[in-house]
Parts: C-alpha cells; sequence; structure tokens
C-alpha cells in the first residue's frame, strides 16, 4: 500500500541519515517530490529530478508548527510518506550519562526537546493537513535504548528517557490517526549503530560488522518501509523490520 511514495516529507533533513534516505528514495524514484525540513538552508539531493520544497525551522521550537502548517499549505501536494530523522545523543559538552549521579536537569531537557519535541510538533503540524481517504505512512527514527522492555544494560539515561518518550508519541499517534483515517501506518524505526557523526564518540567498542554506512542503513529502511501497510502500525521495528518490545 505505501510501497511506492509520490511526496515524502523528510525532517530533520540535514542529518546523515536523512540525507542517505533522500538520496535512496531519489534513486528509487528520481520524479519523486521531495519536502524538506531543517535548520539549515537545505542541499540538492544527488539523483533527485523531481520537485523539492525545503523550509528551515527549528523543529523543537513549538512556533515551528505554524510554519510547517504554512508550508504544507504552499506545497499543495500533501505528503504521503513521513520520515522524522531528528535525533541527539550528545554535543561538544554533554554525553549519555554512566550513572545517576552524571544527569543533569538541562541537558536531559534538550534531550527531550530534539528527540521528543520534534517529532511531536511535526505531528501537530501535519495533523490539520491529514485527508481521511489518503494514505499516510509515518516513520521516526528511535533508538532500540528507548525500549523499556529491551533495557539490561541501564545508563544513558537522558537518551533512553527522550526516545521513550518519542516511542510512546508513535504509540498514540498510531491510535489516533488511525480511528481519523482509512489507511494509515505510524511506526518507529531503529536504524542500527549507522556511521554519523551521532555515532561517531561510540564506534571502537563496536563488534566487526557492528558499523553500517548511511546508504546501507537508508537502503535497508526504506525496504522495510515498502513493506508496511495499517496492520503494522503503531510498532517499534528494527532496521530489518522484525519488531523490538516498547
Amino acid at each position: 500500500m505505501f510501497e511506492q511514495p509520490r511526496t515524502v516529507l523528510l525532517a530533520g533533513a540535514g542529518g546523515g541519515i536523512a540525507k542517505a534516505i533522500g538520496a535512496e528514495l531519489a534513486r528509487r524514484s528520481a520524479g519523486i517530490t521531495l519536502l524538506t525540513v531543517s535548520r539549515g538552508k537545505g542541499e540538492r539531493v544527488p539523483g533527485h529530478t523531481g520537485k523539492r520544497h525545503h523550509l528551515s525551522a527549528s523543529l523543537d521550537q513549538a512556533d515551528a508548527i505554524a510554519s510547517i502548517e504554512h508550508f504544507l499549505c504552499e506545497c499543495s501536494t500533501p505528503p504521503n510518506w513521513v520520515i522524522n530523522c531528528c535525533g541527539l545523543l550528545h554535543d561538544k559538552t554533554h554525553g549519555p550519562e554512566k550513572s545517576l549521579d552524571q544527569c543533569d536537569d538541562n541537558w536531559l531537557m534538550q534531550s527531550i526537546r530534539i528527540n521528543l519535541l520534534t517529532h511531536l510538533h511535526l505531528a501537530q503540524a501535519l495533523n490539520r493537513q491529514l485527508q481521511r481517504r489518503q494514505p499516510l505512512l509515518w516513520a521516526s527514527l528511535s533508538a532500540r535504548v528507548g525500549s523499556i522492555g529491551d533495557n539490561r544494560l541501564g545508563g544513558w539515561y537522558s537518551y533512553r528517557i527522550s526516545k521513550a518518550g518519542l516511542n510512546m508519541l508513535i504509540r498514540n499517534l498510531s491510535i489516533e490517526w488511525g480511528r481519523r483515517l482509512e489507511n494509515s501506518c505510524v511506526v518507529a524505526i531503529h536504524p542500527g549503530t549507522t556511521d554519523t557523526p551521532l555515532s561517531k564518540p561510540f564506534q571502537t567498542n563496536l563488534a566487526p560488522g557492528k558499523l553500517y554506512s548511511a546508504a546501507l542503513s537508508a537502503r535497508r529502511m526504506v525496504d522495510v518501509l515498502e513493506q508496511l501497510g495499517p496492520a503494522d502500525s503503531g510498532q517499534l521495528l528494527f532496521w530489518d523490520g522484525s519488531q523490538l518490545p516498547w
């Protein structure tokens, strides 16, 4: 049902995985319409020959909601795929906490702003644009460490808490939009450890073969998304399509 997207909204479009997803979508369908949202000005997607509309906005800010609503109205073609790649694991002064004593209120709130509010605000902006008979696939890039059921190691408090919150948002969204739309699928997907700046400080301890290129992660995730249908809505998925516990 969702295997041939005509218009894709790609948020967090300046990130490594998002760029790779855009390139993968263009490789599969060069004429696809791409709507991109990021803090920057937006870059050309290699191989893409279709229409491209870009919005510079900070999705962690509530005033972005109105900007995106206006952007979507101006674009006139509603997206039938939405992929939100916004996320934060570390910055120049903060990283994942190893213990409770390392937790800091400001860093926790920043993690929530980037890992959760960017997805909430995009959903709120899209909410008024939804058409009951328009098929919609929504995918948020999440993380396996945000799974409560899969947590065996502890630590990484801010990242785990904010990603667990994102996972709950996805579950709620799947229920609400499942009632409103005839054909919708809302999922969170874990891309695996991908060679991007987000994972760079943590790559040295990985087992051989467990670090994936952005192109490979993008290809595998698009493969999974193309196979989804309404019955798959409300799941947290691994990059191979298998279901992870919430």
